[in-house]
């Protein structure tokens, strides 16, 4: 079974959730990670997502193995979205399953909060005034940031 995917098309999250759950399952946990309207104070008008694939694949596919092991959850899916992303779209889905809620929901929070560290996956951010690639990358001095903002820090994945 494939337990890491990515894809390119939009992620529909009911027959990923319809292949994990199992009878046998207390919990079934499902992270959808959404494109929003803002960032930091700013409008967007979309995202786009690149990744180097086959290091990409590979480290989802073990960050699951990890989880099953780590967590004592029954099953795990990830999958990622890659290409123009529009507002409301996913952009990247967790489902969790196993037999009680809390090792479920920690799980999924390790996951995401791992993948979005480590994953060879980048996110740029396009809004009405420029862009921006989302990994680490300051906003350049000639964005004007949001009345109250934080002064000059990194971009979060």
């Amino acid at each position: 079974m494939m337990r890491a995917t990515i894809v390119r098309e939009p992620i529909d999250t009911q027959p990923v959730l319809a292949r994990i759950k199992q009878p046998e399952d207390g919990a079934a946990i499902v992270f959808e990670g959404v494109v929003r309207n803002n960032a930091r104070g700013r409008q967007t008008l979309y995202l786009d997502y690149e990744a180097y694939e086959p290091m990409a694949l590979q480290q989802m596919a073990q960050l699951a193995a990890q989880a099953l092991e780590q967590y004592k959850v029954r099953d795990v899916a990830i999958v990622h979205r890659l290409g123009r992303l529009e507002i409301g779209e996913t952009s990247v889905l967790i489902v969790v399953a196993s037999a009680h809620r809390g090792a479920g929901y920690d799980a999924s929070r390790w996951l995401i909060d791992t993948l979005k560290r480590t994953v060879p996956i980048w996110k740029k951010e396009y809004f009405v005034d420029g862009a921006v690639w989302a990994d680490g990358e300051p906003f350049p001095e000639e964005i004007t940031r949001a009345q109250g903002s934080p002064s000059p820090r990194v971009a979060s994945k």
